[in-house]
């Protein structure tokens, strides 16, 4: 761990909170990815551990500076800082381009997963069997999940609390999307999207010195919601990281190959080439123009290679297998 940092790296760990926060939000696509891809998953994972008995005690005996150190606090702030704040920025510049232009996106993303397996198992020597077995059994549950039925909505505070736990897996979990798991449970647009755009516009009104949306039954209803929602994922985040850290000590080769093999099962997540359906069956609740609830699921299609649009979105999948082997390349020139 850190004890000091440059400017530069300050900035560097806010702007990689930054992606990884819009990563998060995006369904089929894991901000452990992120953090995996550009070196810093681990220390997160063993940041998240030291939020434990020894760091509170600590805390209460006024001791700021011990505190600070043991849980790397400069870490924590920049990242997840960065994180919180995507979701008022990159996530919705992330949504606009999803709403406008979604198979060139899905085809970047598609483009960086392959990039990221590339760049993860590069440098992976120990093809044991038993790391091989895991590769498969990180591949099976990656693309089991990938074709599975979402559920229906469900704002149960108590059921909103196992969704923060279950929901924050996509940034302690390299491959394993939180967003596309909570749209499994049936809560994606109850949480990620109702929930955040009701808590953006009642921060503002309090900014402006409106008090009244305070009272409002129905926007108590939301920012209850993403209260709990959020207790329960720092609830997870650090459940989740002590059991992942304790792991990677003692099956450090074992684990890697298992991410290797999820973060290679999400690229059923991210096939560019999907249709929409809306049905009235188990589902994600949206609402269309008219106001009306309907379901959101995916099917899925070979691409037309006679389309002009299908070589541009194969474009965009080059660019973004180029932008990790960029990273790599320049991580690699670093380091020399």
């Amino acid at each position: 761990m850190h004890n000091k940092r440059s400017l530069r790296e300050k900035i560097g760990l806010f702007i990689r909170g930054l992606t990884m926060g819009g990563a998060n939000k995006v369904p089929g696509v894991s901000g452990g990815m992120v953090a995996f891809v550009m070196g810093f998953y681990e220390e997160l994972i063993f940041t998240f551990q030291r939020v434990n008995g020894k760091a509170f005690k600590l805390l209460f005996n006024g001791r700021f500076k011990s505190f600070s150190r043991y849980t790397n606090l400069e870490f924590l702030v920049l990242v997840m800082t960065g994180s919180m704040c995507s979701y008022f920025s990159v996530s919705l510049l992330l949504d606009y381009f999803l709403k406008n232009y979604e198979l060139y996106v899905w085809s970047w993303f598609f483009g960086m997963i392959i990039g990221s397996i590339y760049y993860i198992a590069k440098d992976f020597a120990d093809w044991s069997l038993k790391n091989g077995i895991g590769l498969l059994l990180g591949v099976g549950v990656g693309l089991a999940i990938s074709f599975m039925t979402p559920a229906k909505e469900n704002d149960n505070l108590w059921f909103v609390f196992l969704c923060g736990i279950i929901g924050v897996s996509g940034m302690t979990l390299p491959g394993l999307s939180g967003s596309f798991i909570l749209i499994l449970l049936g809560n994606y647009v109850l949480l990620l999207v109702d929930s955040v755009n009701v808590f953006g516009g009642v921060i503002t009104s309090l900014l402006q010195g409106d008090f009244s949306v305070l009272q409002d039954a129905v926007k108590q209803r939301y920012l209850k919601i993403i209260a709990v929602f959020t207790a329960g994922s720092a609830f997870g985040l650090v459940s989740i990281s002590h059991v992942l850290g304790y792991v990677l000590k003692r099956w450090h080769q074992l684990v890697t190959a298992i991410i290797i093999g999820f973060i290679t099962g999400s690229l059923g997540n991210v096939w560019p080439w999907k249709t929409t359906i809306h049905k009235m069956e188990a589902g994600v609740y949206l609402l269309d123009k008219k106001g009306n609830k309907i379901i959101e699921n995916y099917e899925r299609y070979i691409p037309d290679m006679q389309l002009g649009a299908t070589w541009l979105a194969i474009t965009f999948i080059a660019i973004g297998i180029a932008l990790i082997l960029l990273i790599d390349y320049y991580g690699r020139k670093r380091a020399n």
